[in-house]
């Protein structure tokens, strides 16, 4: 029997790519059959218990010095918990796990950190605790050793938080593999999870991903660990998301927004007054509410139309979806008349955000038929809307909290679906209620 070392599929014949998580190479004989049953002395059955006789417990969570991190994690760290930490190479994950240790300061009750890194020596990782201004009195360097040996030093060490970068860098002494395969990385993975339960110390595992943006190893790693962090953004911006895709101790709506700067990653509390500081009243510049978790931010969208010199005119988009882009311009050419054929398409969202929601839509029109007209807003105006292939403007989730958004930052005009016409914010906005794309032009 042949098993896939990614997913753990079973195949009777070897072959050179697995046909159900198309990876290759990954296919190894077993010697056990799938239906074979080991052989023991005695089993006894085991009592359970009844939730209701348990009683109410107040998780004790450990702040980590960072606003929008405890934001994510829902209030800080809760003790025994092993805690995943994703993201692509050079987007700032061992710059943020460093801003994390030095926020826990040392005391007298012996409060340290434990630094398990199979990637940096103790002089690099020293070097970027000065660069960064952090105090690192109380980190404790450990280099790379088998799984087992890690966990034994955390029991006996007890320190505040124990840090290991990167898990797919551990080896194993009882498994056979390299570090880094699917096997050893699920294994390791499993014993400190029972260290962290066993011990009550929370585990910060810092993971790498495959060139698809995905977790690298077994999708079991996800499954195994407490909370899956993600940290997104493009290299070169300076803004970064932190997002939890999997959360057992609170809610996964929440984002923590950051500004990667000289002293590190910073927090930016307030992401749409950092978003709009260099916004200029030109045509094809609209304003437009993103939801991320929780919260509104908003973003500048800017759309360029230019004649085409090709017979295919070009649909360019950065930070949004060019098949969603390519869908609008049909809608803006069939429905309000707009001559986009022999025109050249380009849209960008500042800031290096990506928009993924249809909220956008009726500012990505606006934008557009701005551009095309040559005419910019007068006056700050917000644009907020879903647009159909029939041309109507359609309502969005948390339309209200949008509007006090744009409210909050002193905007005075603001363009709404037709059914948000009745809103408590009339007083403060010109609002201008929109029922179908025609109406735009």
């Amino acid at each position: 029997m042949f098993v896939c070392q990614g997913c753990d599929a079973q195949f009777s014949k070897w072959a050179g790519r697995c046909s159900e998580c198309e990876k290759w190479g990954t296919l190894l004989e077993t010697t056990s059959s799938p239906g074979s049953i080991k052989k023991t002395t005695s089993v006894s059955a085991k009592t359970g218990v009844f939730l209701s006789t348990l009683k109410d417990h107040t998780t004790i969570r450990t702040s980590t010095g960072n606003q929008e991190v405890d934001r994510v994690l829902g209030g800080g760290i809760v003790p025994g918990s092993i805690l995943l930490l994703s993201g692509e190479p050079g987007i700032g994950k061992s710059t943020l796990v460093t801003s994390l240790a030095g926020n826990i300061p040392s005391s007298s009750t012996n409060q340290t950190v434990l630094y398990i890194s199979g990637e940096e020596s103790a002089q690099q990782l020293s070097d970027r605790f000065r660069r960064l201004n952090r105090s690192f009195d109380h980190i404790v360097y450990l280099e790379s050793e088998p799984v087992e040996i890690l966990c034994t030093t955390i029991e006996k060490m007890k320190p505040t938080l124990a840090i290991i970068d990167s898990i797919q860098t551990i080896p194993s002494s009882e498994m056979e593999g390299v570090a880094g395969s699917p096997n050893v990385v699920r294994y390791a993975t499993n014993l400190l999870l029972q260290c962290a339960k066993r011990t009550n110390i929370p585990i910060l595992v810092i993971g790498q991903v495959t060139k698809d943006g995905a977790v690298a190893g077994p999708k079991t790693l996800e499954h195994l660990v407490d909370i899956v962090l993600t940290l997104e953004g493009d290299p070169l911006h300076a803004f970064r998301l932190l997002r939890a895709t999997k959360n057992r101790f609170g809610s996964t709506e929440e984002v923590g927004v950051f500004e990667m700067v000289r002293e590190g990653l910073v927090c930016v509390p307030n992401p749409s007054e950092r978003l709009l500081s260099e916004r200029t009243s030109v045509p094809g510049s609209v304003i437009a509410t993103v939801r991320e978790g929780s919260r509104i931010f908003l973003v500048e969208i800017q759309a360029l139309v230019e004649k085409s010199l090709y017979g295919n005119p070009v649909r360019r988009a950065s930070g949004f979806d060019v098949n969603r882009l390519q869908m609008l311009s049909a809608i803006l050419s069939k429905r309000a008349g707009l001559q986009l054929g022999d025109q050249d398409i380009y849209v960008n969202v500042i800031g290096g955000i990506e928009i993924s929601e249809p909220g956008a839509d009726l500012a990505v029109c606006a934008a557009i038929v701005s551009a095309s007209a040559g005419i910019a807003d007068q006056i700050s105006t917000v644009y907020i809307g879903e647009v159909g292939l029939g041309g109507e403007i359609r309502s969005v989730p948390d339309c209200e909290r949008r509007l006090a958004e744009a409210v909050r930052f002193g905007i005075t005009n603001a363009v709404i679906p037709k059914k948000g016409k009745q809103s408590p914010f009339g007083k403060q906005l010109l609002l201008k209620s929109v029922q179908t794309i025609s109406e735009l032009t």
